[in-house]
């Protein structure tokens, strides 16, 4: 028997292929037949339906838990981004003393410490951070003399090492998310449970289309 999938033999797409984060919650449901499991499990003895009872007290504590990471992680995003952004709100003043800085950039920042978008949306809110950090960039590289101020170097080093961590936080979030996508489907304690309890899968962290484009630039 041929392998199914042949990476010598193809078929190849040879121009390639995106790939994009569906932004769609998918409900947990059950059919008649894990009813009838249920009922199953009390007749002719009640033993296994009082067992199996107790194995869905101990998921629904283990999803609820399983919630609160959830929160925790995406906490711990926004914990970095508003370190980012206090960062950048330092260099974004030491650049106003020696250039003309875009006014609609401390707009920006003085809205979100504000909390005009208070943290409802992951994937906006580090969108509009990168768009911060975009225009301080384009101004640091208008003069290169400023890329030599000690207080601008060390303030853009911390802000790449905070970078990195939001991309870590991320990757905890999403490995939290993929957890929970698939304890939910996982019959029959855990998926009964998630179906009763009305529980949906959640969306993993996505970028903005301007990011991907961004990232098929030729910046070098």
């Amino acid at each position: 028997m041929a392998n199914e999938l042949d990476e010598m033999t193809g078929p190849v797409n040879k121009e390639g292929r995106d790939v994009n984060v569906i932004e769609k919650q998918i409900p947990v449901k059950v059919g008649v037949g894990s009813t009838i499991f249920e009922i199953f499990l009390w007749f002719p003895l009640i033993i296994p339906g009082i067992i199996f009872l107790f194995k869905k007290i101990h998921a629904k504590e283990y999803l609820d838990k399983l919630q609160q990471k959830i929160q925790h992680d995406a906490s711990q995003i926004d914990n970095y981004l508003e370190q980012r952004v206090v960062i950048l709100t330092n260099v974004a003043k030491l650049l106003e003393k020696a250039v003309d800085l875009d006014k609609s950039t401390f707009k920006d920042i003085a809205a979100y410490r504000a909390g005009v978008n208070p943290n409802a949306d992951l994937n906006a809110t580090a969108t509009q951070v990168d768009n911060m950090n975009a225009k301080i960039n384009v101004a640091v590289e208008k003069y290169p003399e400023l890329q030599a101020h000690k207080e601008i170097a060390d303030a853009m080093q911390q802000n790449a090492y905070l970078q990195r961590e939001i991309t870590a936080a991320r990757e905890v979030y999403n490995d939290t998310i993929r957890q929970w996508n698939s304890d939910i489907m996982d019959w029959p304690t855990k998926k009964i449970v998630a179906a009763k309890n009305g529980y949906t899968t959640r969306i993993p962290f996505s970028t903005s289309k301007e990011i991907k484009d961004k990232a098929r630039e030729v910046l070098f």
